[in-house]
């Protein structure tokens, strides 16, 4: 099935933080798992909604809604839990990590309990098993009629994944690649750059469902089941909660409800693909393109805000606000916006309960006034000593020297410095959609999943940066030739 992780490491490391932070990591030993659902009336479950047909989005009466499998099954055990369902939607590789870190109850995301995850987590019992297929060109049905046909061939499969690790063992003679999304390997399937794409059974009956020039394979693997089915995963310890849970399961399986769910779903792919031009879904990228705009002004805004901060505190003569200052800059100009943006989420927002918009906003204004903070001390240190002692037998005081001679000349100068880091937030932010804020980059995922069409998305989203980033570009130097001008 999917990715387990954005890397085993970096959740590791999350963890192991969590977990010398305050214990949050983990259930507490006293299992109330089931309790605080009850209490609060709301189980949350955290999914990533690009992967038909176990988790997807469809409009529905005009709204996005979260539909598939995994959505029926969360459904039905909030339903027996005699609460309210709270889907959160994330990046796959966050998913378990938000288990962990108790940022939702549980995840129902297509995950496969194998012996690695359970080493982080616990698991339910198997609500479904469907198998494992290769998805292949019908030009090429001849040519590998069955899997074994396979061996020597060029596989594809999702890093991280189930069918990574079976490829890994049972297709050594094979050229092997891996990458993180499914629709790009059905691309590179359609495209010629590989021979076949190892997939979930009903994941391989969408694609063939909505491609007519693909066909199904099986893979043939001899598989414990107790391994490769899809069950519901918590955090450690939720021993009362994955009780009730399993009775839910229990009826689910009993009555054979994930056929009828499997159904349900392929009516709601099909109504996706009925009409897959992009002026569809320009809800989507209207919303995502909202949502990128707002963080990068916000935190660009508080960036800047920070910047001036952290340089005044690292310019100081007191080493008790120089060196927390300058460790802070060497700190966050040292490791990816990935990382931060993870620990802002899993880590402040176990102690301080924020949404994922919020935390990115957070996460990225701390990365950019990092890097304001150099970029306004380069501007501070062009000046020529004189204007500060000017400034002095004018008989001003140092701090109104720096605000009113100091730093309008260097933000005069650093200007262009201060747009490109504008233009550079802009683009980078979108990382903040491992997290599930719904921004352009999480938008073309969802609707690449929808559609089944891998460049159009693509391209659409490609305009839209260009656009906000050449307008951006524009007004920036409107206001750096007034300032030139002044």
């Amino acid at each position: 099935m999917k990715k387990t992780k954005i890397g085993s490491l970096l959740a590791t490391l999350l963890v192991f933080f969590m977990m010398a932070w305050g214990g949050h990591a983990t259930a507490s030993a006293d299992d109330n798992s089931l309790q605080k659902i009850k209490d609060a009336g709301v189980l949350k479950v955290a999914t990533s909604p690009d992967y038909p047909p176990f988790e997807f989005r469809a409009t529905i009466n005009g709204q996005s809604e979260d539909v598939g499998m995994d959505i029926e099954v969360a459904k039905q055990i909030a339903k027996d839990l005699g609460v309210k369902l709270q889907i959160m939607n994330m990046d796959f590789g966050s998913t378990l990590v938000a288990v962990q870190t108790g940022k939702v109850d549980m995840a129902i995301t297509g995950v496969n309990p194998t012996e690695e995850r359970r080493k982080s987590v616990d698991f339910s019992d198997i609500y479904y098993n469907g198998g494992q297929s290769f998805l292949i060109q019908k030009k090429d049905a001849k040519k590998y009629k069955n899997a074994k046909a396979l061996h020597g061939a060029k596989i594809g499969t999702q890093t991280g994944s189930l069918q990574q690790t079976l490829s890994k063992k049972y297709f050594k003679d094979s050229t092997l690649s891996s990458m993180e999304k499914t629709p790009n390997l059905v691309f590179a399937l359609k495209s010629g750059k590989l021979d076949a794409v190892g997939v979930e059974k009903p994941v391989a009956a969408a694609y063939v469902e909505n491609n007519k020039d693909l066909v199904a394979i099986d893979a043939g693997y001899k598989l414990d089941k107790n391994e490769t089915g899809a069950a519901v995963a918590f955090a450690k310890g939720s021993d009362s909660l994955a009780a009730a849970v399993n009775k839910s399961i229990d009826k689910i399986t009993k009555n054979d409800w994930t056929s009828d769910y499997l159904k349900k779903s392929a009516k709601y792919m099909k109504d996706n693909t009925k009409d897959t031009s992009m002026t569809r879904y320009w809800k989507y990228f209207y919303n995502g393109f909202l949502n990128t705009t707002l963080i990068a002004v916000v935190a660009v805004i508080f960036g800047i805000m920070l910047g001036i901060l952290l340089v005044l505190m690292k310019l100081s003569a007191w080493k008790l606000l120089s060196w927390p200052a300058t460790a802070y800059i060497e700190i966050v100009r040292g490791t990816p916006m990935m990382v931060q943006v993870l620990l802002v989420y899993f880590g402040l927002g176990a102690i301080i309960n924020m949404p994922a918009l919020v935390a990115g906003i957070v996460a990225v204004a701390l990365n950019s006034g990092a890097y304001v903070a150099e970029i306004i001390r380069g501007g501070i240190n062009s000046l020529d000593a004189g204007q500060k002692e000017a400034a002095q037998s004018l008989g001003l005081s140092k701090v109104d020297t720096m605000r009113f001679v100091i730093l309008p000349q260097a933000f005069k100068n650093i200007w262009p410095s201060l747009g490109n880091e504008f233009i550079s937030v802009v683009k980078e932010s979108s990382i903040v959609s491992i997290i599930g804020v719904t921004d352009l980059i999480y938008e073309l995922n969802v609707v690449r999943a929808d559609t089944y069409r891998a460049v159009a998305p693509i391209v659409v989203v490609m305009v839209i940066y260009f656009i906000m980033t050449f307008t951006l570009t524009r007004a920036l130097n409107y206001f750096e030739r007034k300032m030139n001008h002044d």
